[in-house]
């Protein structure tokens, strides 16, 4: 019972941590996206200045989108492109003439005077200046509006009477009334192949459980470039837009029977949307300029793709400009609330009942042809790859046809540099639920299993200590049915072969860890051969909390009948690492051992941590590929461990130093800065002197790895803490310093 419960939490309630144990969680962050559509920065921040504006296309009908390649609009108009034009816009106009002032006038925007002061009598008298009308505009956003405005001059002047008389003027510092310009530029887009306006919604291949074909749109709380909409809080509200392209409705009418149909899908392999969050599909009426709610549906569990199918059939949408968007309403705190769009298809000539897609599609791109792993070492695939190669590689297909599709062959071919290195036919496969080959059923999702084991062999002559070979897999078109989409009837992938080890696709479904004070986690890798390991690639994903300043200690255990042994490493106490959030696409940050210490491994060995925090740290967690039998926890200080209940591969890679210490290129320290700290121990305040390096703070944790003191103070107060030993983490230090508090 205590498994099903844990399940039924996670489902209602995914911000709950709980005392120990393990947990998933979704992601507030989406690694696939970081920095991927970042706009260059503006010449003149604050202002419009150097910004396009464009002026979309208009397509024709049919609209067809299954997603295999992305068909988003890409924003890339240089100033110097063919067609484009700008428009200069000043700050600051004449009042009558409307003309620019000089760029070398100031004003300010309070009344200023002139104070005349008798040393006589004591008293003053003020005189206010007379203000000057201008034109002045705000170039916060084009079209710029503007205002009549009085300025004054930026300065005061004080004027003392006796003898001798003294005249000063005062000017204003930074006067905030001064000349400005910025360039507005307009470009038009001109590209058919481009479907989509905006791309707020994430194109992928990974987050959709079984899609009718390769690739989905998802819809969730974060924006295009992978960050939450409103990180940290518990709003709700419309977050991705998903918008086409003005299309030409204005040679067909009602009587052509234009319908639109698309697929849907909640959940997936993201998180499950509420009755509250929905998907909403809205049509454009250009003469209206009005967006009109026509579909919507609320939030529901994990389901196969459903069918959205609607008739246009009032005037206002038949015209040229007509324009169709998706958008979702949801939690805005990261990836929350997930819905998957797919086929989504705007044509005439159509019916109420022609919702059915003829196309026998692959559903995901083609996985790894090694028994297990995505990525090994080269130099250990070298020296062992006699039947390495997989014998149940997995393919997955839709037949999305009202009639059943030949099982014919394949083929699935392997190249390297561009150049074929070896195939394989793809016959004989033994489909899900079958002993012997049959044939692809309607409406129904696949799964085909083949053996790789013999024949081609990854060619192990070529030289280097890394290697990337390119597979393209490749089905026949089926003699039994129409197949109208021949795109998918081809998916790709790519085999890596790195310094490392790797379980998982690169792609990151889910946060996952344990939870409790000193929780271990611990990931069973069987090498292909004995060797030595310099550290670990690990993948963190921010998930609804922050816990990149919580501690936890590398450690490497040996393999014990099946489970962590001896602790064959572990980091030191005062040198404990957090977690980082990577910038870039599923970016694994590099975490090596102390010293650049190679610590040697067996066959058969354990990598992970030990927390201090009760916290879930939040690795990366791939749902695709299902290696959960390696993955173990423990949250009784490693007395015992138990194997994950939840499915995927936790995105933490072993590093190797065989063959790759010339490419490591790792850094010493030739000045390492000098910490003291005094005294030691200590009663009420301890001082923090740096030789060597620039101060710059200081964190102070409790030994459970709690966060006490954050701040940039040399000396620091420990009046208010209770006694006992405390870390000292000096922020640009690799380092942690044990203090002790009495």
């Amino acid at each position: 019972m205590k498994g099903i419960a844990l399940v039924l939490i996670i489902v209602c309630c995914p911000f709950l941590f709980f005392a120990q144990g393990e947990e998933v969680g979704p992601l507030t962050g989406n690694p696939d996206l970081y920095g991927k559509n970042k706009k260059s920065e503006k010449s003149n921040p604050g202002t419009f200045d150097s910004t396009f504006i464009y002026k979309s296309d208009t397509l024709d009908l049919p609209f067809f989108d299954e997603f295999t390649n992305n068909h988003f609009q890409q924003y890339n108009a240089d100033y110097s492109d063919l067609g484009v034009t700008s428009d200069k816009k000043y700050r600051i106009l004449d009042n009558v003439t409307s003309v620019q002032i000089p760029n070398n006038l100031y004003f300010s925007g309070q009344t200023t005077f002139r104070r005349t002061y008798d040393v006589l009598t004591s008293t003053y008298t003020d005189v206010n200046f007379s203000p000057t009308q201008y034109k002045v505009g705000s170039l916060a956003a084009y079209p710029v509006s503007y205002a009549t405005t009085d300025l004054f001059p930026p300065y005061y002047i004080y004027d003392t009477v006796g003898t001798p008389d003294v005249s000063d003027t005062i000017w204003i510092v930074s006067p905030e009334f001064y000349q400005d310009s910025a360039n507005q530029f307009f470009a038009n887009l001109n590209n058919t192949n481009a479907y989509w306006l905006d791309n707020q919604a994430y194109h992928n291949y990974r987050f959709a459980v079984e899609p009718p074909s390769l690739g989905v749109v998802t819809f969730d709380g974060l924006d295009e470039n992978g960050y939450p909409y409103a990180i940290g809080t518990t709003l709700t509200n419309y977050a991705d837009f998903l918008t086409s392209k003005p299309l030409d409705l204005s040679t067909v009418n009602s009587a052509d029977s234009v319908y639109f149909s698309f697929l849907f899908q909640a959940e997936g392999f993201g998180d499950i949307p509420e009755g509250s969050d929905s998907l909403v599909l809205e049509f454009y009426a250009k003469d209206l300029d009005q967006w009109n709610r026509v579909w919507s549906v609320s939030g529901q569990a994990s389901s196969d793709f459903q069918v959205g199918h609607i008739c246009i059939t009032e005037s206002i949408y038949f015209e040229k400009g007509f324009q169709f968007r998706f958008k979702n309403y949801g939690a805005l705190s990261g990836m929350l609330d997930d819905f998957h769009i797919d086929y989504v298809h705007v044509r005439a000539l159509s019916g109420y009942q022609d919702t059915i897609l003829k196309d026998l599609a692959f559903v995901y791109p083609v996985g790894s042809l090694l028994k297990t792993y995505t990525s090994v070492p080269w130099d250990h695939f070298k020296n062992n790859s006699t039947g390495k190669m997989n014998d149940s590689t997995t393919l997955v297909m839709h037949n999305g046809a009202v009639i059943q599709a030949n099982n014919e062959d394949g083929l699935l071919e392997v190249s390297y540099g561009g150049l074929a290195e070896g195939s394989f036919l793809l016959n004989g496969q033994i489909l899900a639920g079958g002993i012997a080959p049959y044939n692809y059923q309607p409406g129904i999702t696949s799964q085909s299993y083949h053996d790789l084991s013999g024949g081609y062999v990854y060619d192990i002559t070529k030289l280097g200590n890394h290697q990337t070979f390119d597979i393209l897999a490749t089905a026949s078109t089926p003699t039994t049915t129409a197949n109208d989409y021949t795109l998918n009837d081809s998916t790709a992938g790519i085999q890596y072969f790195a310094n490392y080890y790797s379980y998982d696709d690169g792609s990151a479904e889910a946060a996952y860890g344990p939870t409790g004070v000193q929780a271990r986690l611990a990931i069973k890798y069987n090498a292909y051969e004995a060797d030595s390991i310099i550290g670990l690639n690990i993948h963190f994903v921010p998930s609804v909390t922050d816990v990149s300043n919580k501690l936890f200690l590398l450690t490497v255990w040996n393999d014990n009948a099946g489970q962590p042994g001896t602790v064959l490493y572990e980091d030191d106490v005062f040198f404990p690492r957090q977690p980082e959030y990577g910038a870039n696409r599923n970016e694994f940050i590099t975490y090596y051992f102390k010293d650049t210490l190679k610590v040697a491994v067996g066959e058969s060995y354990f990598v992970g941590w030990r927390q201090f925090d009760a916290a879930r740290l939040n690795v990366g967690l791939d749902r695709n590929l299902d290696n959960s039998s390696n993955i173990y926890y423990s949250v009784n200080n490693g007395v015992s461990w138990s194997q994950s209940s939840f499915p995927g591969s936790v995105m933490m890679r072993p590093i190797y130093s065989t063959s790759m210490d010339n490419e490591l290129s790792i850094e010493e320290n030739k000045s390492k800065p000098i910490v003291n700290i005094f005294p030691n121990p200590a009663s009420d305040d301890v001082t923090i002197a740096l030789e060597n390096g620039l101060y710059s703070g200081v964190e102070v944790y409790s030994i459970q790895g709690s966060l006490m003191i954050d701040t940039i103070e040399s000396k620091i107060s420990l009046v208010n803490l209770p006694g006992g030993v405390y870390f000292f983490r000096i922020k640009g230090v690799d380092n942690v310093y044990k203090i002790i508090k009495y």
